[in-house]
């Protein structure tokens, strides 16, 4: 037999007593999945400094499940992008685009690397959405 529990928050305001339910303000529905995916805008370097970079792009919000990863597929060599940075993003379905920051850590200095974006759902689906390959050089 399943049981649902319920978490109640109690407070006090103005000398009332309230309850509401933490979990029950961030429930997000799944939203209709888009039929074609499109970078509108980017991808570009947010932020470059000598061990790290933020890339940023803007594409049609995917749809589908709230749950979503930014991902950047990177490497020295363009024709192998081996790594791979993720960032979660929580879609807003009322908002019919998304911005996408994903951040890639622990790089080498005065190094030049090759990316590509794309985006997936929380099962690890892609949205179908990817730029061709583009590159920077860290400080």
């Amino acid at each position: 037999m399943k049981r649902a529990m319920l978490l109640l928050v109690l407070f006090t305001f103005g000398g009332f007593w309230f309850a509401t339910s933490p979990a029950a303000g961030q429930f997000v529905p799944s939203s209709k999945k888009v039929d074609r995916m499109e970078v509108r805008q980017g991808p570009e370097i947010e932020l470059n400094r000598e061990h790290l970079a933020i890339i940023r792009w803007t594409s049609n919000n995917p749809g589908g499940s709230p749950e979503h990863f930014a991902v950047v597929h990177y490497g020295t060599d363009p024709k192998k992008l081996n790594l791979t940075a993720k960032s979660h993003i929580r879609l807003n379905p009322s908002h019919d685009y998304t911005v996408f920051r994903v951040r890639m850590d622990e790089l080498a200095s005065k190094t030049t690397y090759y990316y590509t974006i794309d985006s997936e759902d929380a099962d690890g689906v892609s949205d179908g959405v990817k730029s061709s390959t583009q590159s920077f050089t860290t400080q």
